[in-house]
Protein backbone atom coordinates (compact mmCIF):
# COMPACT_ATOMS: atom_id res chain seq x y z
CA UNK A 1 0.00 0.00 0.00
CA UNK A 2 0.96 3.73 -0.41
CA UNK A 3 0.87 6.80 1.88
CA UNK A 4 0.56 9.69 -0.03
CA UNK A 5 1.30 13.31 1.40
CA UNK A 6 3.90 14.86 3.74
CA UNK A 7 1.82 14.62 7.13
CA UNK A 8 0.52 11.06 6.48
CA UNK A 9 3.71 9.87 5.47
CA UNK A 10 5.44 11.71 8.71
CA UNK A 11 2.68 9.70 10.77
CA UNK A 12 3.72 6.30 9.27
CA UNK A 13 7.61 6.76 9.82
CA UNK A 14 6.86 8.24 13.73
CA UNK A 15 4.92 4.43 14.23
CA UNK A 16 7.61 2.52 12.96
CA UNK A 17 5.47 0.64 10.24
CA UNK A 18 7.40 -1.90 7.88
CA UNK A 19 8.50 0.90 5.81
CA UNK A 20 9.36 -0.44 2.41
CA UNK A 21 10.76 2.42 -0.11
CA UNK A 22 10.31 6.13 0.27
CA UNK A 23 9.77 7.87 -3.01
CA UNK A 24 10.61 11.34 -2.78
CA UNK A 25 10.52 14.43 -4.74
CA UNK A 26 14.31 15.50 -5.85
CA UNK A 27 14.22 19.27 -5.21
CA UNK A 28 12.40 18.68 -1.80
CA UNK A 29 14.35 20.67 0.51
CA UNK A 30 13.82 22.35 4.42
CA UNK A 31 11.49 20.97 6.79
CA UNK A 32 10.39 17.49 5.04
CA UNK A 33 14.34 16.34 4.37
CA UNK A 34 15.28 17.55 8.03
CA UNK A 35 12.27 15.70 9.47
CA UNK A 36 12.82 12.56 7.41
CA UNK A 37 16.43 12.93 8.08
CA UNK A 38 15.83 12.61 11.63
CA UNK A 39 12.92 9.85 11.07
CA UNK A 40 14.57 7.31 9.12
CA UNK A 41 18.15 7.48 10.85
CA UNK A 42 20.16 4.15 11.72
CA UNK A 43 16.90 2.39 9.64
CA UNK A 44 17.23 0.49 7.06
CA UNK A 45 14.86 2.19 4.04
CA UNK A 46 15.14 2.68 0.33
CA UNK A 47 14.78 6.72 -0.22
CA UNK A 48 14.00 6.86 -3.98
CA UNK A 49 14.60 10.44 -5.26
CA UNK A 50 12.47 11.32 -8.46
CA UNK A 51 11.68 14.05 -10.38
CA UNK A 52 8.10 15.55 -10.55
CA UNK A 53 7.14 13.99 -14.05
CA UNK A 54 8.55 10.87 -12.22
CA UNK A 55 6.44 11.11 -9.15
CA UNK A 56 3.71 12.09 -11.08
CA UNK A 57 3.74 9.24 -13.91
CA UNK A 58 4.51 6.81 -10.97
CA UNK A 59 1.29 7.98 -7.99
CA UNK A 60 -0.46 10.67 -9.82
CA UNK A 61 -0.42 14.68 -8.68
CA UNK A 62 -1.75 14.53 -5.42
CA UNK A 63 2.07 13.40 -3.73
CA UNK A 64 2.99 16.48 -2.01
CA UNK A 65 6.37 15.82 -2.66
CA UNK A 66 6.61 11.99 -0.49
CA UNK A 67 5.50 8.49 -1.23
CA UNK A 68 5.81 5.88 1.37
CA UNK A 69 5.61 2.15 0.44
CA UNK A 70 4.32 -0.14 3.29
CA UNK A 71 2.46 -3.23 4.40
CA UNK A 72 -0.99 -3.50 3.46
CA UNK A 73 -3.36 -2.04 6.40
CA UNK A 74 -3.45 -4.64 9.69
CA UNK A 75 -6.87 -4.93 10.66
CA UNK A 76 -7.47 -5.42 14.66
CA UNK A 77 -9.24 -8.64 15.51
CA UNK A 78 -12.72 -7.99 17.44
CA UNK A 79 -12.10 -10.42 20.38
CA UNK A 80 -8.31 -8.67 20.88
CA UNK A 81 -10.50 -4.64 20.75
CA UNK A 82 -12.76 -6.18 23.06
CA UNK A 83 -10.13 -7.35 25.41
CA UNK A 84 -7.90 -4.81 25.42
CA UNK A 85 -10.66 -2.16 26.26
CA UNK A 86 -12.24 -4.35 28.89
CA UNK A 87 -10.91 -2.51 32.26
CA UNK A 88 -11.55 1.06 30.78
CA UNK A 89 -14.60 2.68 32.03
CA UNK A 90 -15.58 4.91 29.24
CA UNK A 91 -14.78 3.73 25.50
CA UNK A 92 -16.35 4.39 22.39
CA UNK A 93 -16.61 2.04 19.23
CA UNK A 94 -18.31 3.06 16.41
CA UNK A 95 -19.63 0.63 13.15
CA UNK A 96 -20.00 1.93 10.09
CA UNK A 97 -22.53 0.33 8.37
CA UNK A 98 -22.58 0.63 4.40
CA UNK A 99 -20.35 3.40 4.16
CA UNK A 100 -18.59 3.06 0.35
CA UNK A 101 -16.61 6.46 0.16
CA UNK A 102 -13.21 5.76 1.33
CA UNK A 103 -12.78 9.68 1.81
CA UNK A 104 -15.40 9.50 4.13
CA UNK A 105 -13.57 6.76 5.90
CA UNK A 106 -10.60 8.74 6.29
CA UNK A 107 -11.98 11.75 7.85
CA UNK A 108 -14.03 9.76 10.45
CA UNK A 109 -11.00 8.61 11.00
CA UNK A 110 -9.34 11.99 11.48
CA UNK A 111 -11.98 13.06 13.99
CA UNK A 112 -11.94 10.07 15.70
CA UNK A 113 -8.40 10.26 16.61
CA UNK A 114 -8.97 13.84 17.93
CA UNK A 115 -12.01 13.22 19.93
CA UNK A 116 -10.54 9.87 21.63
CA UNK A 117 -13.01 7.16 19.96
CA UNK A 118 -11.14 3.74 20.82
CA UNK A 119 -11.63 1.64 17.71
CA UNK A 120 -13.89 1.10 14.41
CA UNK A 121 -16.03 -1.69 13.06
CA UNK A 122 -16.84 -2.00 9.25
CA UNK A 123 -17.88 -4.80 7.29
CA UNK A 124 -16.01 -6.86 4.87
CA UNK A 125 -18.30 -7.18 2.16
CA UNK A 126 -19.74 -4.12 0.21
CA UNK A 127 -18.43 -1.46 1.65
CA UNK A 128 -15.17 0.64 2.14
CA UNK A 129 -11.73 -0.81 3.08
CA UNK A 130 -9.10 1.06 4.41
CA UNK A 131 -6.79 1.97 1.54
CA UNK A 132 -4.34 4.46 0.14
CA UNK A 133 -6.91 6.89 -0.25
CA UNK A 134 -8.46 6.38 3.44
CA UNK A 135 -4.98 6.76 4.82
CA UNK A 136 -4.15 9.81 2.51
CA UNK A 137 -7.14 11.46 3.78
CA UNK A 138 -7.00 10.56 7.63
CA UNK A 139 -3.71 12.55 7.63
CA UNK A 140 -2.07 9.90 9.52
CA UNK A 141 -4.78 8.83 11.79
CA UNK A 142 -4.98 5.57 10.53
CA UNK A 143 -1.78 4.78 12.34
CA UNK A 144 -3.27 5.69 15.65
CA UNK A 145 -7.09 4.38 15.12
CA UNK A 146 -8.00 0.99 15.61
CA UNK A 147 -10.37 -0.87 12.74
CA UNK A 148 -11.80 -3.93 13.06
CA UNK A 149 -13.63 -5.99 9.47
CA UNK A 150 -15.80 -8.16 10.39
CA UNK A 151 -18.20 -10.79 8.54
CA UNK A 152 -21.62 -10.41 10.41
CA UNK A 153 -22.64 -6.62 11.72
CA UNK A 154 -25.40 -8.02 13.88
CA UNK A 155 -23.49 -10.66 15.67
CA UNK A 156 -21.10 -8.28 15.95
CA UNK A 157 -23.26 -5.86 18.16
CA UNK A 158 -24.28 -9.20 19.74
CA UNK A 159 -20.87 -10.11 21.02
CA UNK A 160 -20.54 -6.24 21.83
CA UNK A 161 -23.51 -6.32 23.93
CA UNK A 162 -22.40 -9.37 26.08
CA UNK A 163 -19.60 -7.47 26.58
CA UNK A 164 -21.43 -4.67 28.29
CA UNK A 165 -21.66 -2.17 25.60
CA UNK A 166 -24.78 -0.48 24.50
CA UNK A 167 -25.62 0.36 21.05
CA UNK A 168 -26.91 3.50 19.94
CA UNK A 169 -28.01 4.03 16.29
CA UNK A 170 -27.62 7.74 14.57
CA UNK A 171 -31.25 7.97 12.95
CA UNK A 172 -33.81 10.07 11.92
CA UNK A 173 -36.84 8.50 12.92
CA UNK A 174 -37.79 7.72 16.67
CA UNK A 175 -35.22 9.01 17.89
CA UNK A 176 -33.52 11.46 20.66
CA UNK A 177 -31.94 14.80 19.92
CA UNK A 178 -28.11 13.30 20.09
CA UNK A 179 -27.56 16.15 22.84
CA UNK A 180 -30.02 14.35 25.40
CA UNK A 181 -28.51 11.13 24.87
CA UNK A 182 -26.34 9.71 28.18
CA UNK A 183 -23.17 8.32 26.61
CA UNK A 184 -21.06 7.88 29.85
CA UNK A 185 -19.96 3.77 30.27
CA UNK A 186 -18.79 1.53 26.95
CA UNK A 187 -20.99 2.72 24.02
CA UNK A 188 -21.14 1.77 20.47
CA UNK A 189 -22.42 4.35 18.12
CA UNK A 190 -23.55 3.16 14.60
CA UNK A 191 -23.85 5.38 11.84
CA UNK A 192 -25.39 4.27 8.37
CA UNK A 193 -25.02 5.03 4.84
CA UNK A 194 -26.20 8.34 3.43
CA UNK A 195 -28.71 6.78 0.93
CA UNK A 196 -30.26 4.45 3.32
CA UNK A 197 -29.42 4.80 6.52
CA UNK A 198 -29.07 2.10 9.30
CA UNK A 199 -29.69 -1.77 7.75
CA UNK A 200 -32.57 -2.95 9.16
CA UNK A 201 -31.30 -5.78 11.11
CA UNK A 202 -28.81 -3.30 12.63
CA UNK A 203 -31.44 -1.66 13.48
CA UNK A 204 -33.45 -3.90 14.94
CA UNK A 205 -30.38 -4.49 17.48
CA UNK A 206 -29.86 -1.02 18.41
CA UNK A 207 -31.11 0.02 21.85
CA UNK A 208 -31.22 3.79 21.67
CA UNK A 209 -31.83 6.00 18.72
CA UNK A 210 -30.29 9.65 18.46
CA UNK A 211 -30.53 12.54 15.96
CA UNK A 212 -28.63 15.71 14.40
CA UNK A 213 -31.54 18.37 14.20
CA UNK A 214 -31.84 19.92 10.89
CA UNK A 215 -33.48 23.04 10.04
CA UNK A 216 -32.67 23.30 6.41
CA UNK A 217 -34.25 22.04 3.06
CA UNK A 218 -31.56 18.99 3.04
CA UNK A 219 -32.42 16.16 5.08
CA UNK A 220 -29.31 14.21 5.87
CA UNK A 221 -25.60 15.44 6.51
CA UNK A 222 -22.37 13.92 4.99
CA UNK A 223 -21.49 10.37 6.88
CA UNK A 224 -18.12 12.46 8.26
CA UNK A 225 -19.72 15.16 9.03
CA UNK A 226 -22.43 13.31 11.06
CA UNK A 227 -19.73 11.46 13.18
CA UNK A 228 -17.97 14.73 13.40
CA UNK A 229 -20.87 15.98 15.56
CA UNK A 230 -21.43 13.24 17.71
CA UNK A 231 -18.14 12.66 18.20
CA UNK A 232 -17.38 15.83 20.09
CA UNK A 233 -20.82 15.71 21.84
CA UNK A 234 -19.75 12.17 23.36
CA UNK A 235 -16.08 13.64 24.31
CA UNK A 236 -18.19 16.80 26.31
CA UNK A 237 -20.62 14.62 27.53
CA UNK A 238 -17.84 12.40 29.18
CA UNK A 239 -15.48 14.96 30.24
CA UNK A 240 -17.87 18.40 30.17
CA UNK A 241 -15.77 20.56 27.97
Amino acid sequence: MYIYGKNAAIESLKTNRNIKKIFLLKKEKGFLNDTLNMLIKGRKIEVIELTQLELNTKFGTNHQGIVIEVEDYAYTQLDQMIEKLKNKENVTLVILDGLEDPHNLGAIMRTADATGVDGIIIPKNRTVSVNQTVAKVSTGAIEYVKVSQVTNLVQTIKKLKAAGYWVIGLDMQGSIDYRKQDYKGKIVVIIGSEGFGISRLVKENCDFFVHIPMIGHITSLNASVSAGIIFYEIMRNRFEY
